[in-house]
């Protein structure tokens, strides 16, 4: 089975404490947000989970308990963006992020984190050129941490 903690909020960034005292009970009941009344009781187990996948713009608050879910395969999607405080008010400078990012990396190794640079969008402020250069930046950052690297555009709708 496929752990997937990303779907629904930021697990690591937000409720980590609540995460690895799931961990320590061994299973955790999910309430289907389409069908309220169902809820699916899952085993928490490195025989039963193949892998867990976290998402997070924000890894830091795991990184000291980590050892508790060494007994399970991971792999980690961290989203590094450019954007200031405020686009993204609830998210730690890019530069802590970056170093937490390099932390995980050389915990779990550079094959199971993967950089997620996205949505990507355009205004006066963040131009493609901008994009650019920081980008490039952040490459040379995480250069060795990590081998993939996730990008996409925002695209509106209309309502």
């Amino acid at each position: 089975m496929i752990l997937n903690t990303g779907n629904r909020s930021d697990i690591p960034a937000f409720f980590s404490d609540w995460f690895f005292n799931r961990i320590q009970e061994g299973f955790v009941c999910v309430r289907n947000p389409y069908f309220p009344h169902q809820v699916t009781k899952y085993i928490l187990d490195p025989q039963v989970i193949d892998i867990i996948c976290f998402c997070t713009k924000n890894p830091k608050p795991m990184l000291s308990r980590l050892d508790l879910i060494k007994d399970y395969k991971q792999f980690w999607f961290v989203t590094i963006t450019p954007y200031n405080q405020t686009i993204e008010p609830y998210v730690p400078n890019k530069n802590e992020i970056i170093r937490s990012f390099i932390e995980l990396s050389k915990k779990i190794g550079s094959r199971c984190i993967g950089w997620r640079y996205d949505p990507i969008f355009l205004n006066d402020c963040y131009t493609i050129e901008y994009h650019l250069r920081i980008f490039e930046k952040m490459c040379q950052k995480l250069t060795g941490y990590t081998h993939q690297c996730v990008i996409s555009f925002i695209d509106l709708y209309q309502t």
